[in-house]
């Protein structure tokens, strides 16, 4: 890693305060270019559009973590980009779930990406609100890191220890039939249109009812991804941004891979062995070795492309079959 910091040489460090103004103002930038340039009409996702976004937002990551290694050195460039590949790894339970909500709500494709778009813009609240309350826990209670590091561990052996199939129709969720009864909804889609109003009385529409559900699954999600990446770093400034940069691209790589996501079949074993090798990196030092950022990165990156390959081995061996 010192031949990575040679390589950029000598820099001036800028102050946090300049860092996070960098970063909000890419944010802005990319949220302004979904909305009005590279998503103006709604309509129906093409792939190479899609394909040609998902790099795009991948790029961009990757440039900004490039930035961090310049301004803050190797060490803390290689923790962004573990974080980074931890998030977008485990966003794709995230992209099975939407998958299911759409489909079951009736959200048409060409209106998918509006509810999407807020839905990130919500994530991004939501994820600023509940990363800097676990570092200002974590900052009063540090042991609140151990009870984290269990808390993956029981997480990736459950994830394990699943079965196929055991998971219920979405419909028949308690999470769909509570807000089935809280909520006034038209089960009839009303152009692009997330409330209406008839006979005095306000509705909302599949597109605003499918937006609460994708949000607070986003959330519930949240309590496994976050403490997962506190255990990587508790450098508030990267478990936010590689977060966010993780979330601004899921939109894309939700229409590049909702359709075959289910046909990695090793990779939720992956997931779930990475989750128990992140839990188990703060008890190393106990048995008298530690994990470099650039050997966490190796391992996370290995299981999750090894997961990837294998799934896709399989998958042609049943094809042939």
């Amino acid at each position: 890693m010192e031949n990575l910091d040679s390589f950029f040489g000598q820099h001036a460090v800028l102050s946090s305060s300049v860092m996070w103004a960098i970063f909000g103002v890419v944010v802005i930038v990319l949220l302004f270019l979904d909305l009005f340039v590279f998503n103006r009409k709604n309509e129906e996702p093409h792939f190479g559009h899609t394909l040609w976004m998902c790099v795009f937002y991948i790029v961009i990551a990757i440039i900004f973590g490039f930035f961090v290694i310049y301004e803050e050195g190797s060490e803390k460039g290689m923790l962004y980009f573990t974080g980074y590949l931890l998030e977008k790894s485990l966003s794709l339970d995230n992209i099975f779930v939407m998958s299911v909500v759409f489909s079951s709500v009736g959200v048409p494709s060409k209106y998918q990406h509006r509810v999407l778009f807020w839905g990130i813009l919500g994530a991004l609240v939501m994820r600023g609100i509940m990363i800097f309350l676990g570092e200002a826990l974590i900052s009063r209670f540090h042991f609140i890191l151990y009870l984290f590091s269990l808390f993956l561990i029981w997480t990736g052996a459950k994830m394990l220890l699943s079965k196929e199939g055991e998971e219920k129709p979405f419909k028949e969720t308690k999470l769909y039939q509570l807000m089935s009864k809280i909520f006034h909804v038209t089960h009839e889609l009303k152009g692009e249109h997330f409330v209406i109003k008839e006979n005095g009385r306000y509705y909302i529409t599949p597109l605003l009812f499918a937006l609460f559900i994708i949000e607070t699954m986003d959330v519930i999600f949240a309590f496994d991804s976050i403490p997962a990446i506190f255990l990587v770093t508790e450098d508030v400034f990267l478990v936010y941004t590689s977060n966010i940069f993780a979330i601004l691209g899921l939109r894309a790589l939700y229409f590049l891979l909702a359709a075959i996501v289910n046909k990695f079949t090793y990779l939720k074993p992956a997931l779930a062995i990475i989750l128990i090798f992140i839990g188990c990196k703060i008890f190393f030092p106990y048995f008298g070795f530690e994990i470099a950022a650039w050997q966490s990165l190796s391992v996370t990156f290995a299981l999750l492309f090894g997961g990837m390959i294998l799934s896709v081995i399989k998958d042609k061996k049943v094809i042939k079959n």
